[in-house]
């Protein structure tokens, strides 16, 4: 009977741990490959720029806020991943890696960045490749890693927004998107637009652009866009009201979809 009892036990505690980890991942956001720095009101040099305590207009902090609505915990990795260093994390963001100016000394992506990722995410990661317009983003080394997974950013410029004709910058959701459930009206500008090869799936597209597209390697999961897109001048932090846009919802789809991701077991 004691037998028994610690067998159930055991099965229970097991069963609770998986669903714990089903329903309560971890986000970790890469600030090693994005290492901008500026000084603060003292003098002293912090990070910012697409981080998750950056909470003025070029931060996270608010998507931050949807992941961890959603039951997630959120992590910053500001050294180069590793299998080691990549344990325990579920979902792990690269947004906007840094050129020569933005960063004196820019860390960039390499074969064994490139092994070390491919590897988590062949074990069941979600990968999220957030990327820019060529001018803004080092692409050369980050489309290694996304050619990877059959990804390819291009050198190009969609959806380019004049001063605050916000509308140029407009994407509409289709009925039954893959991703997009409440969104309706997405804000994108300056885009690098993306080709897959098959078997990836454009999961959003726009006039024949890929926009958005979705990678499956091995057990894990790969999301791309061209763009960092939901810091917080974009999540309608300083989008006006007028315009309809629906980032904020559209944050919180992509937050959402991506801990569906998630394995139940990893």
């Amino acid at each position: 009977m004691k037998i028994f009892r610690r067998t159930l036990l055991t099965l229970v505690t097991g069963m609770s741990a998986l669903t714990l980890k089903a329903q309560h991942p971890t986000v970790t956001l890469d600030y090693y490959f994005n290492h901008e720095l500026r000084k603060t009101p003292g003098g002293a040099l912090e990070q910012f720029h697409y981080t998750w305590e950056d909470q003025q207009n070029t931060g996270y902090s608010i998507w931050g806020k949807d992941f961890v609505k959603n039951g997630a915990h959120l992590k910053s990795l500001p050294i180069a991943p590793t299998k080691a260093n990549l344990k325990g994390t579920d979902i792990y963001i690269i947004a906007d890696p840094d050129t020569k100016k933005e960063t004196l000394e820019p860390h960039y992506i390499e074969e064994k960045d490139i092994d070390a990722i491919a590897g988590w995410v062949k074990g069941g990661g979600v990968l999220v490749m957030m990327a820019n317009d060529s001018a803004n983003v080092e692409l050369p080394h980050f489309n290694k890693l996304a050619e990877k997974f059959g990804i390819h950013f291009n050198d190009d410029l969609y959806k380019h927004v004049v001063g605050d004709q916000f509308d140029m910058g407009a994407l509409y959701v289709k009925p039954g998107d893959l991703i997009f459930k409440t969104a309706k009206k997405l804000y994108l500008k300056d885009i690098a637009t993306i080709t897959v090869t098959s078997p990836v799936r454009a999961a959003f597209t726009d006039n024949g652009h890929v926009i958005i597209a979705v990678a499956h390697y091995g057990k894990g999961t790969v999301f791309a866009v061209g763009d960092p897109w939901f810091y917080n001048e974009y999540t309608n932090g300083r989008l006006p009201a007028s315009f309809k846009f629906d980032n904020d919802k559209a944050a919180n789809d992509v937050a959402k979809w991506l801990i569906k991701q998630v394995p139940a077991k990893r």
